[in-house]
């Protein structure tokens, strides 16, 4: 394999036909780039350099790799700066996986404050479902996830709260159920019920409400598209558990009712989430301190409402 001390020596004696120069290039003494020099031409029994006076001149096989180690040299400066860029925060590629509820409420304007901040980072943000995500990450397909808390119980996986979200029954506004003050379990057992799809977070939670009660939903449908969910319901097709934020706007507009089980709380765990003995690049790093920064350190607790605030408050300091 080439030494590629002994021909960087070489190419900047070539380039500035100087080996005092070339020595003061490289950081090291003119003797030492001599003798570089000497070996490389030993070693493959050339002859690099024929001297005219004081006048050094490439001999053939000399003018050759010059060319080609000029090209390599070039290279490795790009490669160099590429490196340097991404360190900085120049350049990089940030692979962000995210629930469909967090895409739609939280990642547009968490990546607002950090394209502000870094805006020459590219993003990719895929969505879906929290266990997709995780399984994302384990298959390298995204760097960090936002998700819901998962029972999944790999030593490789690291999660850090987020936030808070709380689980309500959604009902259609002429559903026979909103004319009371309190509506208990056993009021829902036999309603058709739309389900979220199998690796939702917001499944497993209503799943083991069911279980606690030693009843299974009257599932009338299942899908992992939120929006369609909130469509069949506002229809009347049924009911169904959901996410407080991704109905708020449907409840202002009166088009769809949320309640509280009486004497239930169902709350999500939102989790910032990576793999553990993976080193995060620069992208995913900054991104970590902008949530932890801005968001995490200040009430991992709040949800998507208080969330919503702190995002807005960066927003105003950074105007």
């Amino acid at each position: 394999m080439i030494n590629l001390n002994q021909l960087r020596a070489f190419y900047y004696v070539a380039k500035h036909s100087s080996h005092t120069l070339a020595a003061e290039k490289l950081f090291i003494s003119q003797p030492a780039v001599t003798a570089q020099i000497k070996l490389f031409e030993n070693f493959y029994e050339i002859k690099l350099f024929k001297k005219q006076g004081r006048k050094l001149i490439l001999t053939h096989i000399g003018e050759l790799l010059f060319q080609k180690a000029e090209r390599l040299f070039e290279i490795e400066d790009e490669v160099e700066n590429i490196l340097i860029q991404m360190a900085e925060l120049n350049q990089g590629l940030l692979e962000l996986g995210c629930t469909r509820a967090y895409a739609k409420h939280i990642m547009p304007s968490v990546i607002s404050v950090f394209h502000r901040a870094y805006p020459n980072i590219k993003i990719i943000l895929k969505e879906g479902s929290s266990m997709a995500m995780i399984n994302s990450l384990m298959e390298f397909k995204n760097e960090v996830a936002v998700v819901a808390q998962m029972e999944v119980k790999d030593p490789r996986l690291q999660f850090v709260p987020f936030s808070q979200e709380e689980i309500v029954l959604v009902l259609p506004v002429n559903h026979p159920l909103i004319r009371k003050k309190e509506i208990e379990f056993q009021d829902i057992v036999m309603e058709p019920f739309i389900m979220k799809a199998k690796g939702s977070a917001t499944r497993k939670k209503v799943q083991d409400l069911y279980k606690r009660h030693n009843a299974a939903p009257n599932i009338f449908m299942e899908s992992d598209n939120t929006e369609f969910i909130i469509d069949l319901v506002e229809r009347g097709e049924g009911i169904s558990f959901l996410v407080k934020p991704t109905i708020d706007q449907k409840i202002k507009e009166k088009k769809l009712v949320s309640r509280r089980l009486k004497g239930t709380e169902i709350f999500l765990d939102v989790n910032f989430c990576y793999l553990k003995n993976t080193p995060l690049s620069p992208a995913a790093k900054a991104f970590f301190n902008v949530l932890k920064n801005s968001f995490i350190k200040r009430s991992p607790q709040g949800g998507v409402g208080s969330i919503m605030a702190r995002i807005l408050a960066v927003n105003h300091q950074n105007r």
